[in-house]
């Protein structure tokens, strides 16, 4: 099944976790520790998306990530290419990594306080793309889909298809599916952080 049709058959629970764990495997990008958004994958344990618990732990997150600031919003963040022809001088001066971080920062930004179906669904997708797009930036493949975007997608199908399958059993899993593309992002941005010194 592809991955869209995998996020509009997806329950409350397996959108939370897929946005989540998207959001997870980036938060190299925002300076954060492995453990930032531990509880708000406990809160879907405990018993899924509950608004309550959720909220509270999101807003803790955001804090420790202090990334509710909305001022590298990817929106302002010029893409690639967007210019006619030549880079311009504003997509110079604006790296990969900044706007990688950038759609990182979004994805938290706009993770719902009071989650529903609808709110999660329209998340989940948003950071699936966010995600894919983040991969795509600061992969070796000059264009396409290359091995870290390849690997990306692999890692989003797994924890759907592991919440689909498993209902809250599929979480632990799906967390060390995220864990393992934690690894890989965090070893790609230190090389690239070295590549540049």
């Amino acid at each position: 099944m592809s991955l869209v049709d995998l996020i509009a058959q997806a329950d409350e629970r397996g959108l939370a976790a897929s946005g989540l764990a998207c959001l997870d495997r980036c938060v190299p990008l925002l300076g954060g520790d492995d453990e930032v958004l531990r509880p708000l994958w406990s809160s879907l344990a405990d018993g899924g998306a509950d608004g309550d618990a959720w909220g509270a732990r999101l807003a803790k997150a955001r804090a420790e990530l202090d990334s509710a600031d909305l001022s590298a919003d990817p929106v302002s963040v010029p893409a690639p290419g967007s210019g006619s022809g030549a880079e311009t001088e504003a997509e110079a001066a604006v790296s990969d990594e900044d706007r990688a971080a950038a759609l990182a920062r979004r994805m938290l930004a706009t993770a719902p306080d009071d989650p529903c179906a609808s709110a999660l669904r329209a998340w989940a997708d948003a950071c699936s793309a966010a995600a894919l797009q983040i991969h795509r930036l600061l992969d070796v493949a000059a264009d396409g889909d290359g091995p870290l975007v390849a690997a990306e997608r692999r890692r989003q199908v797994a924890v759907l298809e592991l919440l689909a399958g498993r209902g809250a059993g599929g979480l632990r899993p799906a967390l060390e599916v995220s864990t393992e593309g934690r690894r890989v992002l965090r070893a790609v941005v230190s090389r690239r952080a070295r590549g540049r010194s």
